[in-house]
């Protein structure tokens, strides 16, 4: 049985994107929401709660950055929180009037944010498509705009550090920051490329498989 071919790495496209990416949870769960909606023209408080909440969590990641030790200390002191509540005040829980909360969200509402929500994050992700930088076996090319002139730098005494600054932006698009030295001229910081572990491993794998030019092997 002949094994598959993999396709060689030639190139490498890294693009940045602003915060507002990581709103495409809200997004999704506004359309979801106003598909629930439609079946009902009355506000639903389950869907208004939830809503509120994704809401709150979204704005909530996209605020702060949360490295793997602030990640484990927020998840350790949430615990301990609940678990303090739970022990010393055992009425709070019982007490609260869960789902009795309507905050009166009607489906035009979630309608209003899928619609500007999917408007900018399309911009969002078109104008990506006019600035990124791709890395060549020899060179790294800059693209900025859709008529700007190009640059380009050697790959010759290239360095390259990956992070990741923030746990739950890794969690809902694989995403983190690469900075790219390039032994001369500016450092060049992309602080929000997607898939940060796969872009990375190709920059490795195309990095290692540097051309030779028949002048350098002469030298």
């Amino acid at each position: 049985m002949s094994e598959k071919k993999v396709k060689p790495i030639t190139e490498v496209y890294l693009r940045s994107y602003p915060k507002i990416i990581f709103f495409w949870p809200l997004t999704l769960v506004s359309f979801v929401l106003w598909l629930i909606q439609m079946l009902d023209p009355s506000p639903i408080a389950w869907c208004g709660n939830l809503w509120l909440i994704v809401f709150a969590i979204n704005v909530f990641i996209v605020a702060f950055d949360f490295g793997s030790m602030k990640f484990f200390v927020l998840i350790l002191v949430i615990v301990v929180v609940v678990l303090l509540l739970i022990f010393l005040v055992p009425d709070l829980f019982a007490g609260l009037p869960l789902g009795s909360f309507n905050p009166g969200l009607t489906g035009n509402f979630y309608l209003a944010v899928t619609l500007i929500m999917g408007i900018i994050l399309g911009l969002v992700v078109l104008g990506a498509r006019f600035d990124y930088w791709k890395i060549e076996r020899n060179e790294i090319y800059h693209k900025k705009g859709i008529f700007s002139s190009a640059e380009r730098l050697p790959t010759k005494s290239l360095r390259i550090m990956k992070e990741i600054p923030d746990v739950f932006e890794f969690f809902i698009l694989r995403s983190g920051s690469i900075t790219l030295m390039p032994g001369h001229g500016d450092v060049i910081h992309l602080p929000t490329v997607l898939n940060i572990n796969k872009k990375q491993n190709q920059i490795d794998y195309l990095l290692s498989h540097v051309s030779i030019e028949p002048d350098e092997l002469d030298s």
